[in-house]
């Protein structure tokens, strides 16, 4: 959908919405749009995943407030199947808004509403475009990001702007806590948009290509600490890194996570165990010393380091993280 068309709609009022999300980030989204003057009248998530021992399938976050509301879910495998199409025809959206969905629309899709799909991305693009924006901020250091609320296109967030909000990222905020925060600023922020498409009162903006930066998906590697790397760097990869995969190192033969952890001055040979003694488990990195306040080793619980440390008397200062 051309941003020229979206600008030059009518006064729709009431919108007929169709909500594309699947996790609890989404369900701020939707939620505000329920309780909205606009009719949501479906809602579009992945399907229902099997989890646990017993491999149960368990509902998306968002299907079970669809379902409490008495909003239609539909969960298809595949989003180019003449079935789905024709459903989509059925409904006769007037926008789809997308939060998290999981896959990306082909072009049937993105043209079906007349005023478009609309996205709701957790950064300031074109920074962190991509499928981990709060994780990749976080582990680059950034202080400060936002809510952009996009207009969507064939592209990988490359969408006109119609909104953006920027929100500082604090200094020891890690991705589960500012993931929280996004998701209701980015509901309030897509509520107002939503309201100004109805009122035809948006004037996109092209992104700027040439700023564009990153944010791949998470792998379980990206959480894997080089002691070599400054402290600070460190600190910002375990905020980054919770709750998944989780910022993770080796003592011994066992997977030890850090879950959290502050930067501070002191030297020693990288990955060296420096202190086992107060609060934290300290460690040298290749500048300054990472003090480990809690952490979970592989077969044991989460603690904090002060009862980690009490309960390994084998633990001593010379000792590496990272080495096998």
């Amino acid at each position: 959908m051309e941003a020229e068309a979206v600008a030059s709609r009518k006064n729709t009022e009431k919108m007929r919405i169709i909500f594309a999300g699947t996790p609890e980030f989404a369900v701020p989204s939707l939620v505000a749009l329920c309780d909205s003057p606009h009719e949501v009248i479906a809602l579009l998530s992945m399907p229902d995943r099997p989890r646990g021992r017993s491999r149960k399938p368990v509902w998306p976050e968002t299907k079970k407030v669809a379902m409490e509301r008495g909003v239609p879910v539909f969960q298809p495998q595949d989003l180019k199947t003449p079935e789905f199409n024709e459903a989509l025809k059925k409904l006769s959206p007037d926008l789809i808004v997308v939060v998290a969905y999981g896959k990306i629309f082909p072009a049937t899709v993105l043209n079906a509403p007349p005023l478009g799909c609309v996205n709701v991305h957790s950064s300031l693009l074109p920074s962190y475009r991509g499928a981990a924006p709060i994780n990749w901020a976080i582990a680059k250091g950034e202080k400060k990001t936002g809510i952009t609320i996009m207009l969507m296109d064939e592209g990988m967030d490359t969408g006109d702007i119609l909104a953006q909000k920027e929100i500082p990222i604090g200094e020891e905020e890690t991705a589960e806590q500012l993931s929280k925060k996004l998701s209701r600023d980015g509901a309030e922020l897509l509520l107002e948009t939503v309201d100004r498409i109805a009122r035809n009162d948006v004037s996109p903006v092209n992104q700027d290509g040439n700023a564009a930066t990153y944010a791949p998906l998470l792998s379980k590697k990206d959480g894997e600490v080089d002691w070599n790397r400054d402290a600070e760097e460190i600190k910002n990869l375990v905020r980054a890194m919770t709750p998944w995969p989780c910022a993770h190192t080796t003592l011994g033969e066992k997977n030890l996570k850090i879950l959290r952890a502050l930067a501070g001055p002191g030297h020693g040979r990288p990955g060296e165990i420096v202190s086992v003694g107060g609060e934290s488990l300290d460690v040298a990195t290749g500048n300054g010393i990472l003090r480990i306040l809690s952490l979970q080793i592989e077969g044991g619980r989460i603690m904090d380091a002060s009862e980690f440390m009490r309960g390994r008397r084998d633990l001593r200062e010379g000792q590496f993280l990272g080495v096998d």
